[in-house]
C-alpha cells in the first residue's frame, strides 16, 4: 500500500510539473477571400475558431476585410470559445497593387502566452528592385517566455502566382533588412509561398537566395501536400526556419499541413467552404523548468490568478490525500 502510494505521489508531482506545458504553436494559414461574407457563414467560422484557437500565433492571408468588421468578429468568436486563453491581433494595412484587389496580413495570438514587442512593415523600395512584392511583407516580432527561444521574428509572405521567383528570392532581402534592425537571427519566414506546382520552376530554383542559402531550412517538405482539393498535391504553403538556434529551438518533424477536413469530419465541399488551403504549423519547444516554477507562483493577477490558485489548491488537496495514506 505504501508504495503504491508513493508511486501516486510520484505522478501527483509529475503532472504538477507539466502542468500548463502544453506545445507552443506557430501557424500559417490562407484563408481564402476572407471578409464580410464569409464570416457570416455559421459554420465556416465555427471551423474556423476551431482551427485557429489551436496556435498560439497564426498567420492569417488572404484577409480581404475591406468592411473592417470580419476581422473584430472573429476575434470576438475566438474569445468566446475558448474559455482559456484571450485572443487579440495586429494587422498590416490593405496591401496590393490595385485598389480593386487588396489584402492585409494579420497574426492572432494569444495574449497570455505572446506579447508584440515589434513591427515594421517593409517599404519594398530597394534600389535596383523597387516595388518586388505585390504584397510586400508586414514583419512582426514576438516575445514569448514560455519557449526556449524567448524571442523571435515572423516574415509573412502571400506571392502572386505569377511572379513567385522573383518574390521568394526578394524576401531574402527581407531578412537581412530585419536582422540588422533588429539585431536577431531568431525568424521564421512562412505563408503562401506558391512554392510547387508549376510556380515555382525547378530550373529557377538555383536563382533564389531562400532556397539556396545554408542558413535558411525549409521545414515543409517539396512533396507535402498544404491543398484540400483531392485534384491537386500541391506544396504551396511553407515553414522556413534561418539560423542554426532557432533551428534547436523547433520541436523536431512537427512542421506539417494540419488536414481540418479530416480531423473535423468534413466533405470536400464543406472544407472547401473554409479554405482551398490547409494551415501549416510548427511546434517551439518549451521551457518546462520556467513552466514549473510558473504553475507554483501566486503572484498572478486577474483570471490567471484565479486559475492557477485553483489548480494549486486541487494538486495540494491530492498530495494532502497521500501523505494522510502514507501517514498510516
Amino acid at each position: 500500500m505504501r508504495s503504491s502510494s508513493l508511486l501516486l505521489l510520484s505522478f501527483l508531482m509529475g503532472v504538477r510539473g507539466v502542468q500548463g506545458g502544453s506545445d507552443f504553436r506557430v501557424c500559417a494559414f490562407n484563408l481564402q477571400h476572407f471578409g464580410d461574407s464569409k464570416s457570416k457563414k455559421t459554420d465556416v467560422m465555427e471551423t474556423l475558431t476551431k482551427i485557429i484557437t489551436r496556435c498560439d500565433v497564426c498567420l492569417l492571408q488572404e484577409v480581404r476585410d475591406s468592411k473592417g468588421k470580419a476581422l473584430p468578429e472573429l476575434l470576438i468568436q475566438l474569445n468566446s470559445i475558448d474559455s482559456v486563453h484571450k485572443y487579440d491581433a495586429v494587422a498590416s494595412e490593405r496591401l496590393g497593387r490595385s485598389e480593386s484587389y487588396q489584402e492585409q496580413y494579420v497574426f492572432v495570438y494569444r495574449t497570455d502566452t505572446v506579447t508584440v514587442s515589434g513591427q515594421y512593415q517593409y517599404p519594398d523600395i530597394r534600389p535596383g528592385d523597387v516595388d518586388a512584392f505585390s504584397r510586400e511583407p508586414f514583419v512582426v516580432r514576438f516575445k514569448a517566455p514560455r519557449t526556449t527561444i524567448k524571442e523571435f521574428v515572423l516574415i509573412p509572405q502571400h506571392t502572386t502566382p505569377t511572379n513567385t521567383t522573383k518574390e521568394l528570392d526578394a524576401l531574402y532581402d527581407v531578412l537581412q533588412d530585419v536582422r540588422k534592425m533588429w539585431k536577431t537571427e531568431n525568424v521564421i519566414l512562412l505563408g503562401d509561398f506558391n512554392a510547387d506546382c508549376g510556380y515555382l520552376a525547378k530550373k529557377n530554383r538555383k536563382n533564389v537566395r531562400l532556397i539556396t542559402e545554408k542558413s535558411l531550412v525549409w521545414l515543409i517538405e517539396d512533396k507535402t501536400d498544404t491543398t484540400v482539393r483531392s485534384s491537386t498535391s500541391c506544396a504551396y504553403d511553407r515553414i522556413v526556419v534561418h539560423g542554426e538556434t532557432f533551428a534547436r529551438a523547433i520541436v523536431p518533424l512537427s512542421a506539417k499541413p494540419f488536414n481540418f477536413q479530416s480531423e473535423y469530419e468534413l466533405t470536400e465541399d464543406q472544407a472547401l467552404e473554409v479554405s482551398d488551403h490547409y494551415p501549416v504549423e510548427v511546434l517551439l519547444k518549451v521551457d518546462r523548468s520556467r513552466e514549473f516554477n510558473g504553475a507554483t507562483s501566486l503572484a498572478l493577477t486577474g483570471t490567471n490568478q484565479k486559475t492557477s490558485q485553483l489548480k494549486f489548491f486541487s494538486w495540494f488537496v491530492l498530495s494532502h490525500l497521500v501523505l494522510q495514506v502514507l501517514a498510516r
